[in-house]
């Protein structure tokens, strides 16, 4: 095999378009996240637009683990497309709203609304992907999804910025708007989406329950689950304290900040071409456990890298991310039935965001208490966890089914 087989899943002519209407979303997320930092600092000014960023992103992670397990729920249950597609045209009125926002009460009040439809869409359509593909061929659809995902996080920001200075910010909103219109109609040109057909004999909070239980009660995937609270350990130190390290201990400018966070998430590209290209050869939790000590070790000398070993490490850091997260979501496509993965996916959605809540205090603490050692103890603190979690699973991996 070789990179051309991520490519293959687009001969699935259904999900060709859903991965059409994924990628043009992915752009429009892109959009808001810059548009937003742009409107935040108009309306409060440079020196609160962090803070204002800062409650955005904490009110975005409190949508995802509240309600992502009910979107779950609902994907076992309904028509996907009725679900995407109302998804894109709810955030494309919101952010055609963001257009008219003049007080800081409005940004997070509307970004609260936006969140909730995105913990709505994206484990809907994380589910959908082996219902259109089949199982056997999910791990070349979520690879070419991933990898997409990576480079529009590269170049989605510059494309933003490029807009935002020929249109103006506000106009960025409406831009992103119509990009969610555009996702909603090829969303809406696809044929029912449906998991099965058998009448729902549960609860909802039954089936909230069953989608934890799932995820807890494999191994394979409850040991990816954990492994994910690594790479969150990991993925918060870079997040949080890269800035600090380039602008502050470096004491180099923004430009070299993107120099380095590029190159975080072109490892991440490059380690979603390697995942689809292996095919089945390599058992995924062998790629996680693999990817979870890479970038818990590719952070540990963040503290006394130079720029351009910063960038290198950063560059490994980011294939050991996507090594976690990437074969993870296909693994819980291979070890669930059709019928339980809108609940699985939304409980999983939840689980992973909510490792980040729990990462980023720590990873903040660790900047301002021991800046010149944040990576050195986090990296540690990573690698430490990776290997409790890795001796408590390693028999049962061992004896696990050949999927994992």
């Amino acid at each position: 095999m070789n990179a051309l087989t991520l490519f293959s899943a687009l001969r699935n002519r259904r999900y060709a378009r859903l991965y059409a209407a994924q990628t043009i979303s992915q752009i429009g997320d892109a959009l808001t996240w810059v548009g937003l930092a742009l409107l935040a600092a108009q309306l409060a000014g440079p020196a609160q637009a962090p803070a204002i960023l800062a409650v955005a992103l904490t009110i975005r992670v409190t949508a995802f683990v509240l309600l992502s397990p009910l979107a779950g729920v609902l994907a076992d249950r309904v028509n996907r497309r009725t679900v995407l597609a109302s998804c894109d045209f709810g955030r494309m009125l919101i952010l055609g709203a963001m257009f008219f926002v003049t007080e800081i009460w409005q940004i997070y009040a509307l970004m609260f609304l936006l969140n909730a439809l995105t913990a709505f869409f994206t484990p809907t359509n994380q589910a959908t992907i082996p219902l259109v593909v089949g199982r056997e061929d999910a791990r070349p659809a979520f690879a070419l999804s991933s990898a997409t995902t990576e480079v529009l996080g590269i170049l989605g920001p510059g494309l933003a910025g490029l807009l935002a200075a020929t249109l103006g910010t506000r106009t960025l909103f409406m831009v992103d708007a119509a990009s969610f219109l555009l996702s909603g109609l090829l969303i809406l040109s696809l044929p029912a989406l449906r998991a099965s057909d058998a009448p729902v004999e549960r609860s909802t909070l039954q089936d909230v329950k069953d989608g934890t239980a799932r995820l807890w009660r494999d191994p394979p995937i409850r040991f990816a689950l954990l492994m994910e609270l690594v790479a969150a350990m990991a993925g918060a130190l870079i997040l949080t304290v890269t800035i600090s390290r380039v602008e502050g201990s470096l004491n180099l400018g923004g430009t070299q900040y993107g120099w380095v966070m590029a190159a975080y998430g072109l490892g991440a590209a490059l380690a979603s071409l390697a995942v689809g290209s292996a095919g089945k050869r390599i058992p995924l939790t062998r790629f996680i456990a693999l990817g979870a000590l890479v970038t818990s070790v590719a952070i540990l000398p963040g503290d006394v890298l130079p720029l351009g070993g910063l960038m290198v490490f950063w560059l490994l850091a980011g294939v050991g991310q996507n090594w976690v997260n990437l074969p993870t979501e296909t693994l819980l496509a291979e070890l669930t039935e059709e019928a339980a993965q809108g609940r699985v996916y939304g409980a999983h959605f939840a689980w992973s965001h909510l490792w980040w809540a729990f990462a980023y205090p720590v990873a903040g603490l660790l900047g301002t208490r021991l800046p010149n050692h944040a990576f050195l103890v986090g990296g540690g603190l990573a690698t430490a966890l990776l290997l409790g979690i890795w001796w408590t699973h390693r028999a049962r991996l061992e004896g696990g089914r050949a999927a994992a």
